[in-house]
């Protein structure tokens, strides 16, 4: 590869590292071509790009989109590949899935919602956090449960009583 080419691979690394909020660096060496191919097409449908990287243009792409933590670059030796995502438990659920048929992608490290997971022993960690929009959803539905009290009891006997009371008033105003 000639420097040039380096050179572009890290540029296209860095912009991938700040495109994406989400990304898992895994290890899916020795993987025949068909298991490959596979797990590529589980990466699309889920909306995950896999790119296989070389470990030095990685941690350089790291450090240009200063994301270069410690753990991240530790775990960067033997055959690396990138899951990038917009999903941050997305790869988590691939990986577990296609575990079942296969005993890759090795999780090496994940950085998911501004945290570093490191080790392929947090896959079940990474497939449990909800997203944004599931925490919000989650929020709002907590927020509606006591309105939705509120208005049911309106709506059923204690709406009759309100009503005798409003009239009872009445009558006594008068």
């Amino acid at each position: 590869m000639t420097r040039e080419e380096k050179l572009a691979v890290i540029n296209g690394l860095t912009e991938q590292l700040n495109q994406y909020p989400h990304f898992y660096i895994t290890n899916i060496e020795s993987l025949n071509a068909e298991q490959t191919a596979s797990l590529r097409r589980k990466c699309f449908e889920n909306g995950i790009k896999l790119v296989v990287v070389k470990n030095t243009l990685l941690t350089k792409a790291l450090e240009r989109a200063e994301k270069a933590e410690a753990e991240l670059v530790g775990v960067l030796e033997g055959s690396t590949s990138v899951m990038f995502t917009e999903t941050g438990k997305a790869p988590a659920v691939v990986i577990k899935e296609f575990r079942k048929s296969c005993d890759k992608p090795v999780l090496k490290a994940a950085y998911v919602e501004g945290c570093v997971y490191v080790g392929d022993n947090q896959i079940e960690t990474l497939c449990n956090i909800k997203s944004r929009e599931e925490l919000i959803g989650d929020i709002v539905s907590l927020l509606q449960s006591p309105a939705k009290n509120v208005i049911s009891a309106l709506q059923a006997n204690a709406g009759q009583k309100i009503a005798g009371l409003v009239k009872a008033l009445e009558e006594r105003n008068n």
